[in-house]
């Protein structure tokens, strides 16, 4: 195969256009946003984790000729051959640089396997043997984050079985060294919507990726079908990657995959996570707990509205608790959990905090009070995902000029 020239491109603002929507383009995307780009997905059924994302423009169509005005870059990730060579052909007459990832010697760009450490960058081409470049991009990566000496393994498998990894709240940096090890040797990756997304484009093509994103009263995948998807790839020999955000138990339904795993005799790892409930305070300078002030931290799930047949959360006693309470899933209820702990006898004027997508570079913070925290969700157009903390501690405002992420 001919050899690339590797260069880095500025594509800051620029218009970048994606054809297809599906695993290929859902695993190079976040390295995309995280570029800055102007990024343009247009695809029939993209998948509900391109779909949802907020910081791109979906166009829900086919392809058609002239998609690429004014773009900067391209990719056809489509799996249909005709229509990712129309692209490269339309990339070609218009003088834009084209990744064709059903056939890279087809296209005129190649995305390399790359990694990041610190504040160094770095691509690996292999000549097209992407198992290669992903196993020498794995063995630099660890090399650097521990100091030893590079030592590349292209054959390196691991048994069948599946592993629950948490990715921690959204960033590539914040999964475990363990977990990261895990997903640079799976054959299948099961992903949620939250888990840190960036990492798959670290993986090579013959890795098969499944998105089980549940997007908030959108679309979902079934709990049951993800149980049997982990136990039939398992019993087929391949090592599962259950990528999941936050930590497998919190929220993660991460047991009951173990359970069906085990009841089908399925070898299962489990790796836990930085869970966001304590991170995603963490990061934006407020923590759970502090000496003198809070004594207990509860993390409950908004999923469920209070006084609803369903609910197991007692917000009567929460509303008596002095200490900190994280509510996860809780945007589209955050009026009526507002009113349930104000009824309860929590003091209106009781610090809140929202802080929406932990960890990512568009990370926000919000500060408002028990009695306008409500209001203040639909002032400034909050959105999932969000944690919101209440009590002492979400008042806190020392690391508020000092904190950087």
């Amino acid at each position: 195969m001919q050899a690339h020239y590797l260069a880095g491109l500025d594509l800051h603002g620029r218009k970048v256009v994606v054809i297809g929507g599906g695993s290929v383009a859902q695993r190079r995307l976040p390295n995309l946003i995280a570029a800055g780009t102007d990024v343009h997905v247009v695809a029939l059924d993209p998948t509900p984790a391109v779909e949802s994302e907020v910081a791109i423009t979906v166009h829900r169509r086919a392809y058609a000729d002239g998609d690429l005005e004014g773009a900067w870059y391209a990719m056809a990730c489509t799996d249909d051959p005709d229509v990712n060579a129309a692209v490269v052909a339309e990339a070609e007459r218009r003088r834009v640089f084209c990744v064709r990832a059903d056939d890279a010697r087809r296209g005129t760009a190649v995305t390399p396997a790359s990694g990041v450490h610190r504040d160094l960058q770095f691509g690996v081409l292999a000549a097209g043997d992407h198992r290669r470049s992903a196993a020498v991009r794995a063995a630099i990566t660890e090399a650097l984050a521990d100091g030893t000496s590079l030592r590349i393994d292209d054959d390196r498998r691991h048994a069948a079985g599946v592993a629950l990894v948490g990715g921690g709240p959204g960033d590539a940096d914040l999964i475990t060294v363990r977990g990261r090890k895990l997903l640079a040797e799976a054959d299948v990756v099961v992903a949620d919507r939250l888990a840190p997304i960036a990492l798959l484009d670290e993986l090579g093509p013959q890795v098969e990726i499944i998105d089980a994103a549940k997007v908030p009263y959108g679309r979902a995948m079934r709990q049951e079908q993800i149980n049997d998807l982990l136990v039939d790839r398992a019993r087929a020999g391949k090592f599962v990657v259950r990528l999941k955000g936050g930590d497998p138990y919190v929220y993660g339904r991460g047991f009951e995959e173990l359970q069906a795993c085990v009841a089908a005799g399925v070898p299962v790892t489990v790796v836990p996570g930085i869970s966001s409930p304590i991170a995603a305070p963490g990061l934006a300078g407020i923590p759970v707990t502090h000496r003198g002030v809070t004594h207990e931290v509860v993390i409950v799930s908004g999923h469920v509205a209070p006084g609803h047949p369903d609910s197991l959360t007692d917000w009567a006693a929460l509303a008596r608790l002095r200490g900190t309470i994280v509510l996860m899933m809780a945007v589209k209820r955050i009026d009526e959990f507002a009113t349930a702990l104000l009824e309860g006898g929590r003091p209106a004027d009781t610090p809140v905090a929202f802080i929406e997508n932990a960890s990512r570079p568009d990370q926000r913070l919000l500060r408002t009070d028990l009695a306008h925290a409500a209001q203040t969700a639909v002032d400034e157009k909050l959105i999932a995902p969000a944690i919101a903390v209440i009590g002492p501690v979400a008042g806190f405002t020392d690391a508020d000029r000092a904190l950087r992420f």
